[in-house]
């Protein structure tokens, strides 16, 4: 059972360090949460904080045990301070924009500026809720209701374009976007991650088969604005980087194991190719969690890791979170949607090959956020290559 972080906060005034903060007990386990955070700094310090970055962690769960961060502060404490070992403000070239002292209020002041120019001006304080490496979110109330401001790395930076091409209802309402960042009307509903019931589980899928199907033929559209292409006949060669890089990490058998698959690679894509699904718009990370709503008007939200690849990876993602039992069903209504998309496809077979695909896949992606991502927070994935090379090893279809 997961428990809570105690957190300490290296705290930062006008580009100095001044030192640490005594400890927090938070509730909430996961690291990249701070509202609870700054709100308990707040309390008990009377100083307003802004959550910086993650600077080290005692162990690799990314969620509990002891973590520390750094945050900016409105002004120097009385209380008296600890202080810190290292340099925590040394330049890295990998740092976010936001994770740098005065880049949440630049990203505010963006955000103030077009939320002015649409009517919707700010009423009361920005909310941190969230910082980490691929993201920083906030939740800022307006005249019109709730907006979300969120930014992201170079290699999610057509998040907002994409969501403006789909457009709402399927995608969040956008109030503006720039690259990396975006300003995105609330959803109102309760959080999804848990749904398991056939019932509110189906009209997810159908949503994301609408948007796939339409994007079938304007595939060109999507990469005119930005939107990474990660095709089937690139697969060969970004597995075979990954595993050349990462598989002496691995024990003998499982190096064996995925060195066949990627050999293998080139009949196995052909056989993909063979069974007659498009490409179109792979939302990269699609589960019950990223879709906010209700059953009857279900939005997806999320969009950073979108590509144009094969639609049915999207498939593999949203069923391997399921139970058992529900798992044959959902993977039933992706094959209906792509036979009545494509009649005469073979959706179910090209699932059963691309079964291993998708983790050598992921263990790509993941390579490619340990790349981009400066070394304090690269934690959050350093375990994720190795875990994801290892389920190819063993997926049923690997051999």
């Amino acid at each position: 059972m997961r428990t809570g972080r105690v957190a300490r906060v290296v705290l930062v005034h006008r580009d100095r360090a001044l030192g640490v903060l005594p400890p927090v007990d938070l509730e909430l386990p996961w690291w990249p949460e701070v509202r609870e955070l700054v709100a308990a700094v707040r309390e008990r310090d009377g100083l307003e904080i802004t959550v910086l970055r993650l600077l080290h962690a005692a162990s690799d769960r990314v969620a509990g045990g002891e973590v520390t961060y750094l945050a900016e502060t409105d002004r120097v404490p009385r209380l008296p301070l600890r202080p810190w070992a290292g340099e925590p403000l040394a330049d890295q070239a990998l740092r976010q924009t936001w994770a740098r002292p005065g880049g949440p209020a630049d990203l505010l002041a963006w955000a103030d500026d077009r939320l002015a120019a649409a009517g919707r001006d700010r009423t009361g304080p920005a909310e941190q809720m969230r910082t980490w490496n691929l993201s920083t979110l906030w939740r800022l109330p307006t005249r019109e209701g709730l907006v979300w401001l969120k930014a992201v790395p170079a290699f999610f930076a057509h998040e907002g374009a994409v969501i403006d091409w789909i457009g709402a209802p399927s995608a969040p309402e956008l109030v503006a976007h720039a690259p990396g960042r975006a300003l995105l009307v609330d959803v109102p509903g309760t959080a999804n991650h848990d749904v398991q019931e056939p019932g509110a589980l189906r009209p997810m899928v159908a949503l994301l088969t609408a948007v796939q199907q339409r994007a079938v033929d304007r595939t060109g559209e999507l990469l005119a604005v930005g939107v990474p292409e990660r095709r089937l006949s690139g697969v060969v060669d970004r597995a075979g980087a990954v595993v050349a890089d990462w598989a002496p990490q691995l024990d003998r058998s499982e190096r064996r194991a995925v060195e066949a698959l990627v050999s293998g690679l080139p009949a196995r894509l052909a056989a993909i190719t063979d069974c007659g699904v498009p490409d179109t718009l792979v939302h990269g990370d699609f589960h019950a969690g990223n879709v906010a709503g209700r059953p009857d008007d279900y939005v997806i939200l999320d969009w950073g890791d979108s590509f144009v690849g094969h639609p049915l990876l999207d498939e593999l993602a949203f069923v391997q979170r399921l139970p058992a039992p529900v798992r044959t069903t959902a993977r039933g209504w992706f094959v209906e949607a792509w036979q009545r998309i494509v009649p005469g496809s073979q959706p179910a077979r090209a699932a059963d090959l691309l079964d291993p695909v998708v983790f050598v896949e992921a263990a790509a992606m993941y390579a490619r956020f340990c790349a981009a991502i400066e070394p304090d927070e690269r934690i959050y994935h350093a375990g994720d290559v190795l875990q994801m090379l290892r389920r190819a090893a063993t997926a049923p279809a690997a051999g």
